[in-house]
Order: C-alpha cells, then sequence, then structure tokens
C-alpha cells in the first residue's frame, strides 16, 4: 500500500472512529445518543421505522450507510452473511433477525472504536448469531466458499484498493452465493478529478467507482448478472445505489467450514 492510500485509510478510520466515540459518549448522557450528523442522503432515516424501532438506538444513531442492503439482499432463514464494513452493527443485526438462529451474520470492521459499540449493540439486542472480526475488506479474515450473502453499505466506495475487495468477497462466497450491496456509483461520464469536486473521500463521494467501472470490477473478479440499480441522487452525477451480482456455481475452492 502506497502513503497516499495509508493516508486515505487512516482518514476513514478517524472519521468513522470518531463518529463510534459520539455515539457511545451520547448513550453515557442523560437523554441518549443523536444520530451522528449526516444529510438526508446517509444515515438512518434510509431504514423503515419498524427497523429502526427493533434495534438499540446506539445502533440506529450510528449509521452512516447511503442504503439499506438487507432490504434487498433476500436473506432467507439458515444463510451466513457478512457485512463488510460493518460499524454501529445495524445492517449484521437486521441480517440476524432474517437469517434466524440456524443463520449467522458476520461483521467486519477496521476501527476499534466501532467493534465495541457492536458488540454493545449485539448484547443490548439480545442477538446470539453474530460474531465481530477486526480486519479491512481488501483482506477479509474467513475461509473460502463460507458465506452465502456478502452485504455492505457505502463502505466499498472507501477502499483504495476495490479490485482486492471484489476479489476476497468473490473467494469467501460460496459456489451461488451472492452480494448485495449499497454504495455511491457516478455517472460514467464524470472523470476521477470531477468526482473529487463534489465531495471527499472520506464522504465517500471522490473515491467512488462509475457505473461501467463498478461493472467491470465485479466481472473481472468472477462475479456474474451484476445489476447495478440507482436509487436517489447524492451529488451531481453522484447516486447511491444497489449493486447485486451472483458467484457462479462450480467456482470453489476451499474448504466451506466455518464454526
Amino acid at each position: 500500500m502506497n502513503e497516499q492510500s495509508t493516508d486515505l485509510r487512516e482518514a476513514v478510520r478517524r472519521r468513522y472512529a470518531a463518529a463510534a466515540v459520539q455515539v457511545t459518549e451520547g448513550a453515557a448522557a442523560c437523554c441518549g445518543p443523536e444520530p451522528v450528523e449526516v444529510d438526508a442522503d446517509f444515515g438512518s432515516s434510509l431504514y423503515a421505522a419498524d427497523e429502526r424501532d427493533a434495534l438499540p438506538v446506539e445502533a440506529v444513531a450510528a449509521s452512516l450507510g447511503c442504503g439499506n442492503p438487507t432490504a434487498v439482499a433476500e436473506l432467507r432463514a439458515g444463510e451466513r452473511v457478512l457485512d463488510l464494513g460493518s460499524g454501529g452493527g445495524i445492517d449484521v443485526l437486521l441480517s440476524a433477525r432474517r437469517v434466524g438462529p440456524t443463520g449467522k451474520a458476520y461483521g467486519l470492521d477496521m476501527t476499534d472504536e466501532m467493534l465495541e459499540l457492536a458488540v454493545a449493540n449485539a448484547a443490548k439486542a439480545g442477538a446470539t448469531n453474530v460474531e465481530f472480526l477486526k480486519g479491512t475488506i481488501e483482506a477479509i479474515p474467513l475461509p473460502a466458499d463460507t458465506v452465502d450473502v456478502v452485504i455492505s453499505n457505502c463502505v466499498i466506495n472507501l477502499s483504495t484498493d476495490k479490485a482486492a475487495v471484489f476479489a476476497e468477497t468473490f473467494r469467501v462466497l460460496r459456489p451461488g452465493g451472492r452480494i448485495g450491496v449499497s454504495d455511491i456509483v457516478s455517472d460514467d461520464t464524470l472523470s476521477v478529478e470531477q468526482r473529487a469536486e463534489r465531495g471527499d473521500y472520506v464522504g465517500c463521494i471522490a473515491g467512488a467507482l462509475s457505473f461501467a467501472e463498478y461493472r467491470a470490477g465485479l466481472e473481472a473478479a468472477g462475479f456474474t448478472g451484476v445489476e447495478i440499480t440507482p436509487t436517489h441522487p447524492v451529488a451531481d452525477g453522484m447516486h447511491s445505489a444497489l449493486i447485486r451480482a451472483v458467484k457462479p456455481a462450480g467456482t470453489g475452492n476451499g474448504t466451506g467450514r466455518l464454526p
């Protein structure tokens, strides 16, 4: 990883660590945590009220995503789900409810403060079928061919090595597994410089791929059936989008075992 990439990753880590601390300190106050300040295109307002009401307020307050990937991942009972960049755990906890006691939801995050908040939120929710892992989305600490579904909420755009993220996602999915991701995507007509003019990297704008780049990256990793559906604009020529894709059957090469 070059110096610029290292600096960007550290900037992302600091931003999300600060968000976790803000929520944790708010939870210790008399009136409870206030949501981390984001505009209407990001955050907990993108979830249905009944989903928010069923979770600890700290999980909802820490939501910084650009969509609701659990609403489109079509999760089924007994499945194993991995959330890339799980933050305060909102999507992990929603996934755990959907897959039920015979399934499991993993959350992966590189930020200690967010992991501590997520573990506390899982305990408050009484979720026993969840596990939070420390690591980066470019080097997922799970065996190959062991996860049914990978979700992510406005995190892949923050990676400085998206090819590695797509390759690692493909690796850990079982044959026939799928992704259901919310992310920021740019119009194909916007250059990298034009994207940077619309927002900074840690704000999920400057590092976004175009529609064509996102599709090409997933297909290069081996995914098929790629669908990229914009849901709402977040800046001029920049969109929150739902991304779906499938790992073809017969492409596994791992043990397929998890505890």
